[in-house]
């Protein structure tokens, strides 16, 4: 079975919003037809406490986009975003959200942030959705959503790490690109053979 994993679609990832990936609102037509032609939608949310420890306001003296040495290894300091049940961490108004059949909420545990649906960016603790996806049959996933060079690419390879048949629809996501991280992770994800798709 295929399911479309629809990563982070929120409000502070789109224009406007306090973490916002530039044209991230474009892709919305495109997802909602993904979401359409996919009988198994899985949606997944930030979902950060205030005083989350990726937040540079967390750490005395530093900025946005520095970073820190954490226990699990470097970790990108960011601007407060998704804050529980903020308006910035709801998901897009535009985005159908009616046939989502499971949502995961990731980097909810104070100390360690979540750029994967499937693990905690300590690369050991699971989100629990790798497990959802074996009890339910599925075999091959379809990545979209923001952004591309983070939360999907950080999805995608830890997909196949567990044994998914892995494509991106890259017409249905856009990147940050902090640092050249998109052409980074983009020949990452293809190097480990996943489908990259351009619509």
């Amino acid at each position: 079975m295929k399911a479309l994993i629809v990563i982070d679609v929120q409000n502070d990832f789109c224009p406007g919003g306090a973490l916002a990936v530039s044209g991230g609102d474009e892709i919305l037509p495109r997802v909602n037809d993904l979401i359409a032609t996919h009988s198994h939608v899985v949606l997944t949310q930030d979902w950060h406490p205030a005083g989350h420890s990726s937040f540079a306001s967390s750490h005395m003296g530093k900025a946005p986009y520095e970073t820190v040495m954490m226990p699990y290894g470097e970790q990108t300091l960011w601007p407060d975003h998704c804050i529980q049940n903020s308006f910035g961490s709801m998901f897009h108004s535009d985005l159908n959200v009616t046939k989502a059949r499971h949502i995961v909420r990731k980097g909810f545990r104070a100390d360690v942030d979540s750029y994967s649906a499937f693990f905690e960016n300590d690369h050991v603790t699971p989100t629990g959705l790798g497990e959802y996806l074996k009890a339910h049959a599925v075999t091959s996933l379809m990545l979209c959503g923001l952004a591309t060079d983070y939360c999907v690419a950080f999805s995608a390879l830890d997909a196949k790490l567990l044994g998914f048949d892995v494509a991106v629809d890259l017409s249905a996501c856009r990147g940050i690109n902090l640092g050249g991280s998109l052409p980074v992770m983009l020949a990452t994800m293809q190097a480990v053979g996943i489908d990259l798709q351009r619509g």
